[in-house]
């Protein structure tokens, strides 16, 4: 019976474990391919790693210095590029960052500029997947550097805080890029003729001081000039118009040169000297006519607007000059005249003293007239014989004349002196 049993059930064991084999070989065949999926990926994630590093290689610091000792090796800085083959182009470009303030006394003004130069030097090419070497000032005095000065300069500064603010870039290929920041202090001649509504071009010329043109060209880049924002410039009086740049030959004993020049239009603003002289001046025209308007016999009055006048007048001489100057002139006044002080000119009049007592009355001052005092009026002498031969013409009449004469003189005057400013 055991046997029997043995028998019947051993196909169905064996297709069992069969079974079971063929499972666990499909899932370790699963579990292979995962694995080599995942070591393909592995393998293509190192592939693009590799070739990222082949196309970027990173550079040592090494490398950067035996480029530099190659180049160095052998160079002369005191020799031009390309001496006695070609000349050398200089190619230029100016970046303003400032103008002002402009000195009309000493005829200069002041810039702050950056100024670039570019040119090539066949020396200092070099092999390296660098393309251009980006250098400080040290390196600045080892090569040759363009002898550019600036013609019209009466003082120049470079700026050496932190450090002295140049830049230099060397390129593979041999061009060299050079700039750095300056403050120069320019002549600029001003027409005043026509003042204060005048216009001025102020340059600013720079060149080689010792090559001429055979050795040395310049030449201007694309963008030549360019300027910061004008509203932070101190230019106070003036306003910038605009900028024009030009090239001209300068024939001297020592050979042509070529002289690059920029010009830097300036016109003067008219807003302030309206304020600070014409309306002050016009003001003070127009006071003047209210004498004609006052009763002549109010002397006091007619003094003390004659007197307002002149202190006004003296004001706007005097606030020219330096403080210095003022403060000797008022000192040497003090020691000529003791008790004296500014704005005496009252004390000649206050000092004058009438006539006192009846001695000094009845002086014979007309034909037979007797005056009352020094000054005699006009209807008390009517009758006098010093008339005979004159014109007799009234003080009022002469008041109420001036009082046309005068606004219109003033107002014809104005007409032909804004026409001619403006339009002639």
């Amino acid at each position: 019976m055991g046997s029997w049993k043995a028998f019947f059930f051993s196909p169905f064991l064996l297709w069992s474990q069969s079974r079971g084999v063929r499972l666990m070989f499909l899932l370790l065949t699963l579990h292979l391919g995962n694995c080599v999926d995942k070591a393909d990926d592995e393998d293509d994630e190192d592939l693009t790693v590799n070739k990222t590093w082949v196309l970027a290689p990173k550079i040592h610091e090494g490398d950067i210095t035996q480029i530099l000792n190659s180049l160095l090796q052998g160079y002369d800085n005191k020799l031009r590029p390309d001496i006695g083959v070609r000349p050398t182009v200089i190619e230029t470009d100016v970046y303003v960052n400032s103008i002002g303030p402009v000195d009309p006394i000493n005829m200069e003004y002041t810039i702050d500029i950056i100024f670039a130069q570019t040119w090539f030097d066949s020396r200092l090419k070099f092999n390296s997947t660098m393309k251009v070497l980006m250098l400080n000032s040290n390196m600045v005095g080892k090569i040759w550097i363009p002898d550019t000065f600036f013609r019209n300069s009466r003082k120049s500064d470079a700026h050496w805080i932190t450090t002295p603010n140049r830049l230099l870039r060397i390129w593979n290929d041999g061009r060299v890029l050079y700039t750095l920041r300056l403050t120069i202090n320019a002549e600029c001649y001003l027409q005043l003729h026509n003042f204060p509504m005048d216009e001025h071009s102020c340059p600013l010329e720079f060149s080689s001081y010792g090559y001429p043109k055979n050795e040395i060209e310049y030449k201007w880049k694309k963008p030549s000039v360019e300027v910061a924002d004008p509203k932070y410039w101190r230019l106070y009086q003036f306003a910038f118009v605009g900028l024009r740049n030009s090239t001209e030959i300068s024939h001297t004993i020592s050979g042509d040169y070529i002289i690059m020049t920029i010009f830097f239009d300036l016109s003067r603003r008219m807003g302030y000297f309206t304020i600070q002289t014409y309306i002050p001046c016009i003001l003070t025209v127009v006071l003047s006519w209210v004498s004609f308007w006052i009763n002549k016999d109010a002397v006091p009055a007619r003094t003390s607007l004659a007197l307002m006048e002149y202190g006004t007048l003296h004001y706007f001489t005097s606030n020219k000059k330096g403080k210095t100057t003022r403060d000797r002139k008022l000192k040497n006044k003090a020691s000529m005249s003791s008790g004296l002080h500014p704005g005496s000119t009252l004390i000649p009049m206050n000092s004058i003293s009438l006539p006192q007592g009846e001695d000094d009355y009845g002086y014979q001052c007309l034909e037979g007239k007797d005056c009352a005092s020094f000054f005699c009026c006009f209807e008390d002498c009517r009758t006098g014989s010093w008339r005979e031969g004159r014109i007799h013409i009234r003080i009022a009449k002469i008041d109420s004349y001036s009082r046309i004469f005068f606004p219109t003189a003033f107002a014809l005057f104005n007409l032909v002196y804004w026409v001619g400013y403006l339009y002639l």
